[in-house]
């Protein structure tokens, strides 16, 4: 029995985006770098930027186990870099918030990730940048819509 064209497609989409999680995780360790935290920390931390999220929201966001970021909330919070809240909504689900030494890290971040996400822009060129990343999250919203179903 021979795989149909959709399966190679999905073998295909599957297997390049494993190789970009890798590619994009080294990047990114790369880049937390001088911010003095890891990519781990950085992905909870750019979760709550804008505003403070509860956990399991954080993890939903991120596509990552709750376990995993209350793991790293914890060490954030240890290391002054995020703050637990009350939240309104729930009283034991406790938001996580970025603090100034937290917004701190991610600005020593910012002038490596500008080179990093021009140089990229340069080598695929802006039109195939923004096609990429509306790919990518349609992607990511088909896959959410047909797990959803079973």
């Amino acid at each position: 029995m021979s795989d149909t064209p959709e399966q190679e497609l999905f073998a295909t989409v599957a297997i390049t985006s494993f190789q970009l999680n890798g590619q994009f995780l080294a990047i990114a360790e790369e880049l937390a770098a001088p911010g003095g935290i890891t990519a781990a920390w950085w992905q909870v931390l750019g979760a709550v930027l804008r505003e403070p999220l509860p956990v399991a929201g954080i993890a939903r966001a991120m596509g990552i186990t709750r376990q995993s970021v209350q793991r790293i909330a914890d060490l954030l919070v240890d290391k002054g870099l995020a703050e637990f809240q009350p939240n309104p909504a729930h009283r034991r689900a406790k938001l996580v918030a970025v603090t100034d030494a937290g917004r701190e890290a991610i600005k020593r971040i910012n002038p490596q990730h500008r080179v990093m996400a021009k140089r990229l822009a340069d080598e695929l060129g802006a039109e195939q940048f923004a096609l990429t990343a509306q790919v990518m999250t349609r992607l990511s919203a088909a896959l959410d819509a047909i797990t959803d179903q079973t």
